[in-house]
């Protein structure tokens, strides 16, 4: 994880619980992208427990585990007025089984457009970008990829139903994102005949247990470009421990499918995110 984001979390941890503007949970968990979301999609919601006229900062180190791979994401995030997000996550994947790692970094913004989670009827709406570069191309363009930067573009609804399933909260969301990316942008963007975007969907469905907990489902569509290897679609089942206002934790079972041709890429997702 790096340094600075260990500190940030540190010093984050050690201050004391602020009184949450919005209610707990609300704020989501932060993706292996660096937005506000579950684990792999991002949701409509803004990070943090902000209101109207308040900022909040996060900052997150997550780490995916599977087969062949392992994926570690660090990062930090400045939301505004519960209407704007901005992020920087960096990416480390590694190659365990035949060594060497990818990098990228990620910068993304996120616009509340309309709705709001709880308290109107309309879902909440939020536009978000990503840019993303990877750092080492070789790999990437030896197998196909055309790129190595790239944008993708997403549309996001969450709402809340109130004692929806024996009493308890559900949340829904269902992102569009339009993509060049291969992996996520982990294996470049495109291929040497194809630089166009793609329409994928994400999903996501959680159960809110308590104040505190939630468990839910994930599902990450993937474009399949790069003839070397089949790239498959990604799932999670995941709970969320909302520990106060200032700390979450997130772990999850994740099947990543085939990725660079090796298969059943399965395994686990740990998540700690700190914010104020």
């Amino acid at each position: 994880m790096n340094k600075t984001v260990i500190w940030l979390l540190l010093a984050l941890l050690a201050l004391p619980v602020h009184a949450a503007s919005r209610v707990l949970t609300t704020g989501g968990a932060t993706t292996i992208e660096g937005s506000a979301g579950g684990g792999i999609v991002p949701w409509a919601v803004i990070n943090g427990y902000g209101s109207n006229e308040e900022w909040s900062l996060q900052a997150f180190g997550s780490r995916v585990g599977v087969d062949d791979f392992s994926l570690h994401s660090t990062g930090i995030g400045l939301s505004v007025d519960n209407r704007w997000e901005l992020s920087y996550a960096r990416q480390q994947f590694k190659l365990d089984s035949i060594g060497g790692q990818l990098r990228q970094d990620i910068v993304g913004v996120k616009y509340r457009l309309a709705g709001q989670l709880l308290y109107t009827n309309l879902p909440q709406i939020s536009l978000g970008l990503h840019y993303k570069r990877h750092l080492d191309f070789e790999l990437p363009s030896l197998v196909g990829a055309r790129s190595r930067s790239g944008v993708d573009a997403y549309v996001a609804a969450s709402k809340v139903w109130l004692d929806a399933i024996a009493g308890r909260n559900l949340l829904l969301n269902g992102t569009i994102r339009a993509t060049q990316a291969n992996q996520t942008g982990l294996l470049g963007f495109g291929n040497t005949e194809n630089q166009r975007h793609q329409l994928m969907f994400e999903g996501s469905a959680a159960l809110l247990l308590t104040h505190h907990l939630a468990v839910g489902v994930e599902f990450k569509q993937k474009p399949n470009r790069l003839a070397f290897a089949d790239e498959q679609h990604w799932r999670d089942l995941f709970v969320a421990w909302f520990v106060n206002p200032n700390l979450s934790v997130t772990a999850a079972y994740v099947d990543l499918g085939s990725i660079a041709g090796l298969p059943s890429q399965q395994g686990w997702y740990l998540a700690l995110e700190g914010s104020w």
